[in-house]
């Protein structure tokens, strides 16, 4: 049985939702990847006041079922604030901090809207970025590791055809995957870096990327709220704390590999943390 303890911290005064659509009802939460990463999710973020799930108003700890529920994706943002600690050669004392918005969806509603008996949660972008990469990291490995057993099966089902085994000689995966088009993902993945291109979730956290001595001009990479907010991309600032972004900069134009070559940013991982129309994960789909 899967429970998270997750502590609240804003009260909401809203209605409170049936028991059979509240995930804080008593019921028994899948032991899988996806609930795992849910639950961590959940217990890194704050409600906002447009959550439609009830809530306990005492404050305290409650217990969190998250069965036949999925995570949405709503939207990024970034507020301007004063800076804790400030760069002395930067002039501007406000900091920028950056977060995402998403819906905890019933019945893994995500494609039609999520709009009835959601609940809707905030969580800074590099909490949302570690937690969702890893987690579909883990799922593109299982994913491939699936892939690789596809040949296996198929020599497999032609021994059964042979030897009229009636099972078709075929074992049952732990995940799902098309067998007709998984090698050619998983090749590319794989030799990404052969091909001239780099992971766009290795560049997320502000670290620098390029330097010119002779100009002074130096570059950090960064994850920042794209498209109204609808995206989420690799740009370059200028500064160690990546508040003050370059709009005219060209990320690929500074990216160099470690032989000095150019390479370009692969969003293939990346872009799985934004997705508009479906689900980031769902406990209604074995992982």
């Amino acid at each position: 049985m899967k429970i998270i303890s997750v502590a609240t911290t804003t009260a909401l005064s809203l209605g409170v939702a049936s028991a059979k659509n509240n995930p804080f009802a008593p019921k028994v939460t899948p032991n899988n990847r996806s609930s795992k990463y849910i639950g961590s999710l959940l217990s890194n973020a704050r409600p906002t006041p447009n959550s439609k799930l009830g809530r306990r108003l005492d404050g305290e700890d409650y217990e969190v079922d998250i069965s036949n529920y999925s995570i949405k994706f709503e939207k990024c943002q970034y507020i301007k604030q004063y800076a804790d600690e400030q760069d002395e050669d930067i002039d501007n004392v406000l900091e920028t901090r950056r977060f995402v918005i998403f819906r905890l969806c019933p019945d893994n509603s995500c494609s039609s809207g999520c709009n009835y008996n959601y609940g809707e949660y905030i969580v800074d972008m590099e909490t949302y970025l570690e937690s969702t990469l890893q987690h579909k990291e883990e799922e593109q490995e299982a994913m491939c590791e699936a892939c690789g057993e596809c040949a296996n099966d198929d020599a497999a089902a032609d021994d059964a055809v042979a030897n009229d085994d009636a099972n078709g000689g075929r074992k049952r995966k732990l995940v799902d995957v098309n067998c007709n088009s998984c090698y050619a993902q998983c090749q590319n993945i794989d030799n990404m870096e052969e091909n001239g291109y780099v992971d766009a979730a290795e560049y997320i956290n502000c670290e620098k990327v390029y330097e010119n001595e002779n100009s002074g001009l130096v570059y950090y990479a960064g994850a920042i709220c794209a498209n109204a907010g609808s995206r989420i991309k690799v740009g370059l600032f200028t500064d160690e704390y990546c508040s003050v972004y370059d709009a005219d900069a060209t990320v690929d134009k500074y990216l160099k590999n470690e032989n000095g070559y150019n390479v370009k940013l692969s969003y293939h991982l990346l872009k799985q943390t934004f997705v508009s129309d479906e689900c980031v994960a769902s406990c209604t789909k074995e992982n």
